[in-house]
């Protein structure tokens, strides 16, 4: 660890999430003389964010526990254009009304990590603050755009930044809208140093090119000292993706993504990621966190749960993760049904295979098949031998359960 002097560097730094940053000394200093005013921007291609977003969001959260100010960014604007970053091909371009609606539905897991400043009030030095660069980006005149901003960037460096030349290296094609996302990124730092007095933009280590553009635009064209901060990606002990899983994206919305299935989520984690994730996704003292990962063989399940309770309630609520961990608790303990596990409407009836398939546990009806010839699936804690068996709800909901891990309930 580096040994820095602010409260905001070292917390960042003591929990796992300092990557690289742009002249560490200079923004400590700043750091530990003013509040920083800092931001992360978020485009809006869903109606909400997911696990894969989470390490960004609990950045903000650290900021504002360290005193500083975290500005959420809502790419309105830039959602119009799609990040290249990681992608081989253009991403679907997403009407205003489809842009603005997702940003409804994302601002509602931001409310729950940060405090916002009360409606119709100025809110304290510190109090987050959400914008939408469609506010400024939407209202360019492109003309002078090109000659105010375009100068300040080369072809000749922009083919070298990752979001461009990996593109390129897989021979597959990048339209001139996408050539344009990283100069808009760039004036979105401009901007918000004259608007909000942004000093500081973070993000994932994927960011890195896209930041120090925006610090020298700023350098350049006001004489502002801007800092970057990123963090390290963030992958499973088995080198996964964070946030990605064989039934799709962990969502952070409640009505994508039930509690329970956000607290199994995090339930599951291996072994040897319990106390990074402790770190980075929990607000458990690090003294307790490191009693947790000191744990043996069965025992490091009391600090997946902890985990899990955890980072539940910060999302959706004290109440929501009890009740989870709860059912959780009386499904694999205590053999019992559970009042809280995903759900599945299978009217008329349905065969194991389908409704196995449906709730996600098997990507195919072929892959349940299979399943069910192993006796790993069960209906009522009953062993299934026919994936064909139709199942049929007359009364009370029925428990399928795909070895000892997934379980949900079949409902006419």
């Amino acid at each position: 660890m580096a040994a820095y002097k602010s409260s905001l560097l070292r917390l960042l730094d003591e929990r796992g999430y300092i990557h690289q940053v742009t002249d560490a000394a200079a923004l400590d200093a700043l750091a530990e003389k003013e509040t920083v005013a800092a931001y992360i921007g978020f485009d809006a291609t869903a109606p909400s964010l997911h696990v894969g977003n989470l390490v960004q969001i609990m950045m903000l959260r650290r900021l504002q526990q360290a005193g500083h100010k975290p500005v959420v960014l809502m790419g309105g604007g830039t959602t119009k254009v799609g990040d290249p970053s990681g992608k081989d091909e253009a991403r679907q371009l997403l009407t205003a009304d489809q842009i603005n609606a997702n940003i409804a539905g994302i601002r509602r897991v931001f409310e729950q990590f940060l405090t916002f400043a009360p409606k119709d009030q100025e809110g304290g030095p510190s109090d987050a603050i959400m914008l939408d660069n469609a506010e400024w980006l939407d209202s360019l005149a492109y003309v002078p755009f090109l000659r105010d901003v375009g100068r300040h960037f080369t072809i000749n460096r922009m083919l070298t930044f990752d979001s461009v030349k990996l593109r390129l290296d897989r021979e597959q094609p990048m339209t001139f809208l996408e050539f344009n996302y990283m100069i808009l990124q760039a004036y979105d730092f401009l901007e918000l140093s004259r608007r909000a007095g942004v000093r500081l933009q973070m993000g994932g280590s994927d960011q890195w090119g896209n930041i120090v553009n925006g610090m020298e635009l700023g350098r350049r064209i006001d004489g502002t000292d801007l800092y970057g901060l990123t963090t390290p990606l963030i992958t499973t002990a088995d080198g996964a993706k964070m946030g990605k899983t064989a039934q799709g994206a962990v969502w952070l919305n409640a009505d994508q993504l039930s509690p329970y299935d956000y607290w199994q989520f995090w339930r599951n984690t291996d072994d040897a990621d319990v106390g990074r994730f402790l770190k980075l996704f929990t607000d458990l003292p690090l003294d307790q966190v490191a009693m947790l990962e000191a744990l043996q063989g069965a025992d490091i399940n009391q600090a997946k749960i902890a985990l899990a309770t955890a980072a539940t309630a910060m999302l959706h609520g004290d109440a929501a993760a009890r009740t989870a961990a709860d059912t959780a608790k009386t499904t694999f303990e205590e053999g019992g049904s559970g009042g809280d596990l995903p759900t599945l409407s299978i009217g008329g009836g349905m065969t194991v295979a389908q409704a196995l398939t449906q709730l996600g546990f098997t990507a195919s009806n072929g892959e349940a098949k299979r399943k069910v010839a192993e006796g790993a699936v069960r209906l009522n804690d009953e062993v299934v031998s026919d994936p064909g068996q139709v199942v049929e709800v007359a009364g009370a909901p029925l428990k399928l359960s795909l070895g000892k891990k997934k379980h949900g309930l079949l409902v006419k």
